[in-house]
């Protein structure tokens, strides 16, 4: 299973919290009716999973950095694709030719990169997402969320980001001066990544999707609905 989303309660219908991806560690504290109670091991989130999504815990080398990496049954591009993995899904496996090995199949090489290896621009993984449609406790390029999205650009450049945007205000320092790349802006409820002094990038449910326009546009329509649209400015580094 590519990923498993998070619910708040144990029922197919309970409202989507987060997802869970390949290969990320989930905490189970009680199984009851087919589900697992317990949290996410990345960033703690608590809820439910299916209990048929869990598996035996292995420790992965690689993680997924294409918007999908399809899983091989054979290593050659030839092969039947008999499922694909998300961005930020983990896996275990040895190179072999131009393809990983893992027990779930061949994944290509370029679709992946070693766990210990970062990338250096979370806007630029964000950028990657562009035109994925908005779904409220997404992660993946199926569907995403607003702080799903800061928290797959920040993990994939190796900082560990909390899941819900109110959390991550905890992020980085307060900026006084003027915006740049990759400054976080928060606004009540939501937030977004800059890509440069004036453009926001987010996933919101305005546009139903993960697009890049202009701060300004931003405020001006939140204003009519808050006094203070954005609540903090934060800068990791």
């Amino acid at each position: 299973m590519p990923f498993a989303m998070v619910r708040s309660a144990g029922d197919v219908g309970a409202t989507a919290v987060s997802q869970l991806l390949f290969g990320e560690d989930f905490y189970v504290l009680d199984i009851s009716g087919g589900w697992a109670w317990g949290y996410c091991g990345h960033d703690h989130y608590v809820g439910y999973i299916p209990a048929a999504s869990l598996d035996v815990a292995t420790e992965p080398s690689h993680i997924v950095s294409a918007l999908s990496a399809p899983i091989f049954s054979q290593p050659s591009i030839k092969a039947p694709a008999i499922d694909a993995l998300p961005m930020g899904a983990r896996v275990a496996g040895q190179r072999e030719g131009d393809f990983v090995a893992c027990p779930i199949g061949y994944v290509h090489h370029r679709h992946l990169r070693a766990l210990a290896d970062h990338d250096s621009d979370p806007v630029a993984v964000a950028e990657r997402l562009i035109g994925t449609p908005y779904l409220w406790g997404g992660r993946t390029s199926n569907g995403i969320d607003c702080s799903g999205l800061v928290q797959l650009a920040l993990g994939l450049c190796g900082v560990t980001s909390p899941r819900d945007s109110d959390q991550q205000r905890a992020i980085g320092k307060e900026i006084d001066g003027d915006l740049r790349r990759g400054d976080l802006i928060f606004f009540p409820g939501h937030v977004g990544l800059m890509v440069d002094g004036a453009r926001l990038i987010h996933a919101n449910a305005y546009w139903m999707s993960v697009t890049i326009e202009p701060l300004g546009d931003v405020v001006t329509r939140l204003q009519p609905t808050y006094e203070r649209p954005i609540l903090a400015r934060r800068r990791i580094a």
